[in-house]
């Protein structure tokens, strides 16, 4: 029984890097099939994605996806020196991007386009552990927290996640800032507007 945050974290994390490669692509498709046929994502003419990292739910092909819709699509870029995050517009998948900060892909520096966080409409989350109320268990470091902080009051935020990272709580920290909705291969979770 995991009661503390640190313990949770361990635990998902060796679930989640003992998946294979083709159940981790297998599970994504069906999460990101239920993004793409929501009004949430269907209605927002700009997205911010991140870029998937150590068997997090793959996103490239819901990126990709959106690109060919006619979307406004950025990704993070992290700046560690100021604890922050920018959205940066891509245009092509995989010629905008090389490897950044911990080796996750970013924006390549000529190739950086910064969007104001208040013009998102949809932000796509990445998360270690989440719970059915909508909070969530990050890295530890908090650039989301206070990412989302920044974006306006009709913003979604959408985490993605295996259905095996969910727990019952992630005894949430006051700065965590929820999410409005938890997609899984197996289910969709939500604590406010319909996705």
């Amino acid at each position: 029984m995991c009661i503390n945050r640190e313990e949770i974290r361990k635990r998902i994390l060796t679930l989640r890097y003992n998946l294979s490669p083709p159940l981790i692509e297998e599970k994504s498709e069906l999460i990101f099939d239920k993004i793409l046929n929501s009004q949430t994502y269907k209605g927002a003419k700009s997205l911010m994605v991140y870029i998937d990292f150590k068997n997090e739910v793959k996103t490239e092909g819901l990126i990709n996806r959106a690109l060919d819709d006619g979307k406004i699509v950025s990704v993070p870029i992290t700046d560690i020196k100021e604890r922050r995050l920018t959205p940066s517009r891509i245009i092509d998948y995989a010629d905008d991007l090389a490897p950044g900060v911990w080796g996750i892909s970013e924006p390549k520096p000529d190739r950086v386009r910064p969007v104001d966080p208040r013009e998102l409409d949809l932000i796509i989350v990445p998360g270690v552990s989440f719970d059915i109320r909508g909070n969530r268990l990050g890295y530890g470091a908090g650039f989301y927290d206070r990412f989302l902080l920044r974006t306006k009051s009709e913003a979604m935020f959408v985490a993605v996640s295996f259905d095996m990272q969910i727990v019952d709580n992630i005894f949430p920290a006051e700065h965590d800032v929820p999410v409005h909705f938890i997609v899984t291969e197996k289910r969709i979770i939500g604590n406010s507007r319909e996705l």
